[in-house]
C-alpha cells in the first residue's frame, strides 16, 4: 500500500478524514466536480466501502494513515475534517498539526460550537496553520448534491478553499453558489448554529399547525398532506413544508395506519438549537420563539413520565370545548397565516441574534449575503429568503426584519388570523408555544410601554440597581429604606460625596 501511495504523492487537491455519511458524500461531491480527493478514515473499512460503491464517480486517493493523507496533498494542503463535534475534532487537530507545514489548512465541516472554533483557530494560527470552521446544511442529500455552506476562518484561507466549496455548493435559481465567506474565526459556525435555531422554530410551528388542523378542524393526516401541498404553492413555499406533506401522506406498511400516528411524540435534538438559545442569552437577543421550540422538544422527550401523570391528573379548565366545523376553510386559512407570521418571527429573531453577535465578536455579518446562502441546499430554504435579502440590501437595512416596509405590510395582514388561532387554541387547551410566544414578541416590539418599568423599580427597591427617567437624562435611585428621596447616581451628580436630592416624597 505504501508503494501505491508513493505513486499518488501530492496529487490530490483536498483530503477528507472521517467517512461517515456526511464526510463520504462531501468527498463524492468534490470528486464529481473534478477534484482529486484523498480519503482517510480511522478504520479503513469505510474507505474501502466508499471506493467499492462509488470509486467510479471521480478520482480518489486511498490512504491508511494521516501521514499518508498529508503526503498525498498538494500545497497548501487542505484537509476537511468530518468527525463528531467536540473532543474528536481536537484529537484530529492534535494528530495533524505536527504533520503539516505553514499555511496548510484544516477545515472543520461538522456542527462544532463556535467558541471551540474560535479557540481552535487561535491554536492553529500559533502553529502557522489556518483553521476554517465551515457550517454545512442540507443533510446527507445536500452534502452529495449541493449543500448550503457557511465558511469562517481567515480571508487568506478562503482564497484557497473558497473555489472548491463554491463549486460543490447548492446553486440558487439565479446560479449563484450558496457559499460565501462569512468572517473570521467562529463566524461560519455561529451562522450555521443560528440557521439551526431558526430550523427548530420552523419545524415546531409546522408541528403546531398540524396539531391544530387535527385537533380543531378534524383533518386526518392524508387530508392534511393535501393542505400542506397547497400551502407550498403560497408564500409558505419551502423545503420543510414540502417534506411535511410527504411525511403526512406516508402510511405504515405494518399497520396500514398513517405513519405519523405510529411515531412516538418524542423529538430529539443534537444541541445546536440549545446553543442558539444559550448564546442569545449571553448576547441579550430575545429569541423567545426559538427558545420555546427547544423547550418543546425537551418537554416531549425528557418529561415523558410527568406528561403521563399529567394526562391523568391535571385539569384542563377549558373555557371552550367546541372546535370549528370539520374542514372549515376559514380556520384552515387562519392557521396558514398564523404559521407564516410565526415563521417570519423565527427568521427575525435569528437575524437579530446575528446582528448582536457581529457587534459582540467584531464580525461584519452581511445579513443579505447570509440570507442568500440559505436559498438552496439547506433545511430552511424558502421563498421568503429573497424578500429578506431585499430588506437588508443597501443602506436602509431595518433594525429588525419585521420593520422592513414589505414585512410590515405582510404582518398587518396576518395578525388578525394569528390572534384568532392563538385564542382558539388556548380556549381548547391545545398547546401552541411558538405561535403564542412569537405573537407576544411581536406585541412587545410594538407596545408603547412595557412592564419593564415596574421590574426596574423592583430591582432598585431590593438591590439599589438604579433606573432612568422618561423626562430627563441621568441615572437615579430612590432611598427606599430611608425617607424615599430620589438621588442622582451617575457621574453628572453635582456633589459626589453627598448625592444630589432631586425629588423628595414623603415616606409612607
Amino acid at each position: 500500500m505504501a508503494e501505491e501511495n508513493s505513486q499518488n504523492t501530492a496529487r490530490a487537491q483536498i483530503g477528507v478524514t472521517g467517512l461517515a455519511v456526511m464526510g463520504a458524500n462531501l468527498a463524492r461531491n468534490l470528486a464529481r466536480h473534478g477534484y482529486t480527493v484523498a480519503l482517510h478514515n480511522r478504520t479503513t473499512a469505510k474507505t474501502d466501502e466508499l471506493l467499492a460503491e462509488h470509486g467510479d464517480e471521480g478520482d480518489f486517493v486511498r490512504t491508511e494513515t494521516l501521514q499518508e493523507l498529508v503526503d498525498s496533498l498538494e500545497k497548501p494542503r487542505r484537509i476537511l475534517v468530518m468527525v463528531k463535534a467536540g473532543a474528536p475534532v481536537d484529537a484530529v487537530i492534535e494528530q495533524l498539526t505536527p504533520l503539516l507545514d505553514e499555511d496548510d489548512i484544516i477545515i472543520d465541516g461538522g456542527n462544532s460550537y463556535f467558541k471551540d472554533t474560535i479557540r481552535r483557530e487561535q491554536e492553529c494560527a500559533a502553529n502557522g496553520l489556518h483553521f476554517v470552521g465551515v457550517g454545512v446544511s442540507g443533510g446527507e442529500e445536500g452534502a452529495l448534491n449541493g449543500p448550503s455552506i457557511m465558511p469562517g476562518g481567515s480571508r487568506q484561507s478562503y482564497e484557497s478553499v473558497g473555489p472548491l466549496l463554491e463549486t460543490i455548493a447548492a446553486k440558487a435559481d439565479d446560479g449563484t453558489p450558496c457559499c460565501a465567506w462569512i468572517d473570521t474565526d467562529g463566524a461560519g459556525h455561529f451562522v450555521k448554529m443560528v440557521h439551526n435555531g431558526i430550523e427548530y422554530a420552523d419545524m415546531q410551528v409546522i408541528g403546531e399547525a398540524h396539531d391544530l388542523l387535527r385537533s380543531v378542524v378534524g383533518l386526518e393526516p392524508a387530508a392534511q398532506a393535501e393542505v400542506f401541498r397547497q400551502w407550498n404553492t403560497t408564500d409558505l413555499n419551502s423545503y420543510l413544508i414540502e417534506i411535511t406533506a410527504e411525511v403526512l401522506s406516508q402510511r405504515d406498511a405494518e399497520t396500514g395506519e398513517a405513519l405519523i400516528d405510529v411515531i412516538k411524540d418524542e423529538a430529539g435534538q443534537k444541541g445546536t438549537g440549545r446553543w442558539t438559545v444559550q448564546s442569545a442569552l449571553d448576547l441579550g437577543a430575545p429569541v423567545s420563539g426559538i427558545a420555546e421550540s427547544v423547550f418543546a422538544r425537551a418537554l416531549s422527550s425528557s418529561d415523558v413520565e410527568a406528561r403521563r401523570q399529567a394526562q391523568e391528573h391535571l385539569s384542563a379548565g377549558l373555557i371552550s370545548t367546541t372546535g370549528v366545523a370539520q374542514g372549515d376553510p376559514e380556520f384552515i386559512e387562519d392557521v396558514r397565516r398564523a404559521l407564516y407570521a410565526s415563521k417570519l418571527v423565527s427568521y427575525a429573531q435569528g437575524l437579530d441574534e446575528l446582528s448582536k453577535a457581529g457587534a459582540e465578536f467584531g464580525w461584519d455579518l452581511k445579513l443579505d449575503v447570509i440570507a442568500s446562502l440559505w436559498r438552496a441546499g439547506c433545511i430552511i430554504r424558502a421563498e421568503l429568503l429573497g424578500e429578506i435579502m431585499q430588506a437588508y440590501r443597501g443602506e436602509d437595512a431595518p433594525v429588525n426584519m419585521l420593520l422592513a416596509p414589505g414585512f410590515r405590510k405582510v404582518m398587518e395582514q396576518l395578525v388578525p388570523s394569528w390572534r384568532r388561532v392563538v385564542a382558539k387554541a388556548t380556549a381548547l387547551g391545545v398547546p401552541v408555544p411558538v405561535f403564542a410566544s412569537s405573537l407576544s414578541y411581536y406585541d412587545a416590539l410594538r407596545r408603547k410601554r412595557l412592564p419593564a418599568a415596574l421590574i426596574q423599580g423592583q430591582r432598585d427597591f431590593f438591590g439599589a440597581h438604579t433606573y432612568q427617567r422618561v423626562d430627563r437624562p441621568g441615572t437615579f435611585h430612590t432611598l427606599w429604606s430611608g425617607d424615599r428621596t430620589e438621588i442622582r447616581t451617575d457621574e453628572e451628580q453635582t456633589a459626589p460625596s453627598t448625592p444630589e436630592r432631586v425629588n423628595k416624597e414623603p415616606s409612607k
